[in-house]
Parts: structure tokens; C-alpha cells; sequence
């Protein structure tokens, strides 16, 4: 795949400096620790499946992942039932903002595991027999997907307990349905540690280019899960990945991707790269603006657009 090739010598500190210019969009107040976040910053790193990695300026300043977690704790809730996960959760998208306080229609299941009511399910499934071991598997698969060991941020992790009432509401929700069967407190524990992990762009690129990959880290060889994991995560991060912005961004766009209130993005091209870019200001979506502008061009220059006809 000629993106492969022409990514090896991609200028991202260019890329960079065209988004710069954006000034649009406003950074998220959900909890204090994001909306301190610094509206300049802008980061971009790209990993190919045969590890070669690329970063721009401001590639290491880090940040919590929050919701780009999502499709690395849906492909862990998948291995770890043997894809049984996909009977406990919808895959279809909604046209819904992320925390809306909706189930599919009689089934009482989240709609998909993209918005903020299938995190909570698929992070209630994952291998563990408390919440405390829940945990501690979503930290170390995350780690395995970086290739790194990473860390959660005790005081965001706090504050998302805290102040996650919607969260909270989707909980109890699906308790009545039935279809939560841990306690309510427990899961929005667990999926607020999971949000609160420490990445920056480099590591959340390597995320995507393992899921890019079928499952295998392209930087250490770990498999961490299978080929099938991988294509059903990147085919949901398709239509689900960008909440009520999806459609606009799959034509825009048109890479496999998950956004997040913190401002990053990840992206997931199959058998080609994964891509991460940060910076905090976001559209009504709750999209980076910078970083689905620096997508679309990235997209482009290297024609990794799924629909678009090779030149």
C-alpha cells in the first residue's frame, strides 16, 4: 500500500503547522483537569504495521485518553469472552451525542460500544472477578496495545467518579434492564480508571496500528488480540467512532477512527498505520478540530480515504 511507503517520510511538524492556524472550537469543562487543558497544544504521530514511527512537535506532551479508550476496552471485553461480548452490546450507530440516556429498544442493550453507555458495559465484562481485577486487565491490555507501560491519573480518575452523574444514570439504567450485572458504582469506576490512562500521541498511535495490524503490536510483537478482535473493533470505529459526527467524518475523512473530549484522536487504517493527534479545543461533537482537520489532510496526501478510488 503506497500509504505505507509515502508515511516513512511524512513531514507531520508540516502538517502541524497548517492546523495551527485553527482557532476554533473550546476546550471541554466536564472535569476540572480537562478544562485546564492548554488550547495551543497539538500533537501528531503516526505508526506504520511494520513499525516505523513518526511524531511531530508535541508528540510526547501527554494527556488521559478518555474516550478513545473505548474501542481498546470493546476489543478486551471481545477476547476475553470469546467475542460473546458482541451479544451484550449493539453495534449500530445512533445519530445520539456520546452520554445520551439510551438502550436499543427491547433489548435494553447499549447501542454500541463507542458511546458512553457500551463503555460502561463492555469495561464490566472484561476478565476479572471484582471491579478492583477489572482494572487491573483493562491496565495491562492498554499497556500491551501502547507497547508501554502505562499509568492512571488517580485525580482525574477521582473526578470522573465523581462527577459522572449521566454515567451513573446509564448505570442504573441498565441495571433495571438487566443488562449490567455488576453494581453501578463498580462500572463507572472501572471505565473512569480506564479514561483516566496517561498516553500521549506516539503511544495512542501505536494503539491504532496494533488494532491496524490484526491484533499484533507492531513495535514489540505482542499479540494482544486476534485478527477477528481487530476487525470487529475497526469496523464499529467506523460507523460508531465519531458519536453523532460519523457520517460527516467517514466522508471527509473516511478512516476507521475514535474521538475524545481530551482532544485526541485515534485512527485505524487496516493493514497500513494507526494515527493519534491531540489538541484539546473541540467542535459540538466533542471532536478536536485541529485533529479532524489534520485527519482529513493526513487522509488525503496519503490516500487512505476507504471509498476513495487510488490515483
Amino acid at each position: 500500500m503506497n500509504g505505507i511507503r509515502d508515511a516513512r517520510s511524512y513531514d507531520l511538524d508540516a502538517l502541524r503547522e497548517r492546523v495551527l492556524p485553527e482557532t476554533s472550537g473550546s476546550v471541554t469543562e466536564s472535569i476540572p483537569q480537562l478544562a485546564d487543558a492548554d488550547p495551543a497544544q497539538c500533537g501528531i504521530a503516526i505508526v506504520t504495521v511494520d513499525g516505523e514511527v513518526r511524531r511531530s512537535r508535541e508528540a510526547d506532551a501527554v494527556f488521559s485518553i478518555q474516550s478513545a479508550v473505548k474501542p481498546f476496552v470493546f476489543a478486551l471485553a471481545l477476547q476475553d469472552t470469546d467475542r460473546a461480548a458482541l451479544e451484550r452490546v449493539g453495534i449500530e450507530p445512533t445519530g445520539e451525542a456520546f452520554d445520551a440516556i439510551k438502550l436499543e429498544s427491547g433489548t435494553g442493550r447499549p447501542p454500541n460500544p463507542m458511546v458512553n453507555a457500551g463503555a460502561l458495559l463492555t469495561s464490566s465484562i472484561v476478565e476479572g472477578r471484582n471491579s478492583d481485577e477489572r482494572a487491573e486487565r483493562i491496565a495491562a491490555g492498554l499497556s500491551a496495545f501502547a507497547g508501554r507501560r502505562l499509568h492512571v491519573d488517580e485525580d482525574i480518575a477521582s473526578a470522573e467518579q465523581r462527577l459522572g452523574d449521566r454515567n451513573r444514570a446509564l448505570a442504573h439504567l441498565m441495571r433495571s434492564e438487566g443488562t449490567l450485572r455488576v453494581d453501578a458504582d463498580d462500572a463507572i469506576g472501572v471505565y473512569g480508571r480506564a479514561c483516566a490512562t496517561i498516553v500521549d500521541a506516539e503511544a495512542l498511535a501505536v494503539m491504532g496500528a496494533t488494532l491496524a495490524s490484526g491484533g499484533v503490536n507492531p513495535c514489540t510483537g505482542e499479540h494482544v488480540v486476534s485478527r477477528e478482535v481487530a476487525r470487529d473493533v475497526i469496523s464499529v470505529m467506523a460507523t460508531c467512532g465519531v458519536y453523532d459526527g460519523s457520517g460527516r467524518w467517514m466522508r471527509e475523512v473516511g478512516v476507521p477512527a475514535k474521538s475524545s473530549v481530551s482532544g485526541a484522536i485515534v485512527l485505524s487504517v487496516p493493514g497500513a498505520l494507526g494515527a493519534a493527534v491531540f489538541s484539546p479545543p473541540l467542535d459540538e461533537q466533542g471532536t478536536s478540530v485541529r485533529g479532524h482537520r489534520a485527519s482529513a489532510i493526513l487522509s488525503d496526501d496519503l490516500s487512505l480515504h476507504s471509498f476513495g478510488v487510488p490515483r
